[in-house]
């Protein structure tokens, strides 16, 4: 079984490398599209294909679109059509795998991909900065009963009639009948304990501006205080490598006007999270 991660960018300066070099030596290929940053993001993926191409990955393919509507399914469905192999992952841009995640997910692509159709893993989301995490309760995906911080984030290519719909923020996977490939026979979905570390609530962007400038972007920035990691946590490795000095620094802690609003946002979100669940998407 050979595997292609899929990944669709935007002004993701930060973590588009930590992404990136964290899946590279475990997929086969990999598609990556630039819809038009204009922050870093593609000067360090240019870095990132010409250091790795032919040396780690069968194919490396950067397209620059600069486009000036955002049409998720559309660019997702072109990059299904160019895909060659019978897997392919999701991978965004703020997105960090473990090697041991990472691994363990490809390898049961390789060995059992057959019986499968999907896999769905869980995340760990950062909020407020690198070294806290929000709380389980603010998790809204539903999985085969599991309800928390998940994704779906591999698929099978032989799923008849795959296809991209929707609009971003409701955007899926769906079959021929256009039925959510989450809601197919949830004995070929499977779940992997195999977490990844997801930036989604922090800024993507080495630039405020050009975040902004990101379709729906501002709804995932979030003014929360997280739950502190123990000081001996054990991040991604990938965080820890050699790096481009393009690559911007993704450490700094939270600032105190952030740590200002988050002291009195949070407890209204807590309570709003509990009394008054949030639907997925947005």
């Amino acid at each position: 079984m050979k595997i292609t991660a899929h990944v669709l960018v935007k002004n993701e300066s930060r973590f588009i490398w930590y992404s990136l070099m964290s899946v590279i030596s475990w997929v086969d290929n990999i598609i990556v599209w630039d819809t038009g940053s204009m922050d870093g993001t593609i000067e360090i993926i240019e870095e990132v294909q010409k250091t790795i191409e032919a040396k780690v990955v069968e194919k490396f393919e950067f397209k620059k679109l600069n486009l000036k509507i955002f049409d998720e399914e559309k660019l997702r469905q072109e990059m299904l059509s160019v895909t060659e192999t019978n897997w392919f992952i999701v991978v965004d841009a703020d997105e960090i795998w473990w090697d041991d995640s990472i691994s363990r997910l490809t390898g049961i692509i390789r060995t059992n991909g057959n019986k499968y159709e999907s896999i769905v893993v869980p995340t760990i989301n950062l909020v407020g900065d690198m070294y806290h995490y929000q709380e389980k309760a603010a998790g809204m995906y539903n999985f085969k009963g599991k309800k928390g911080h998940f994704n779906l984030r591999a698929i099978n290519t032989s799923i008849p009639g795959l296809k991209s719909l929707g609009t971003h923020g409701q955007w899926g996977w769906v079959d021929a009948d256009e039925k959510m490939i989450q809601n197919r026979d949830q004995n070929k979905i499977y779940y992997s304990d195999t977490p990844y570390l997801h930036a989604t609530h922090l800024l993507r962007s080495g630039n405020p501006v050009s975040d902004r400038s990101v379709f729906k972007r501002s709804f995932k920035y979030k003014n929360e205080l997280g739950i502190e990691f123990p000081k001996d946590y054990y991040y991604p490795e990938v965080f820890f490598r050699l790096k481009p000095d393009t690559v911007p620094n993704v450490w700094a802690p939270m600032t105190s006007e952030f740590k200002t609003k988050a002291i009195l946002q949070t407890p209204l979100r807590k309570i709003k999270r509990r009394i008054f669940p949030a639907k997925v998407g947005y």
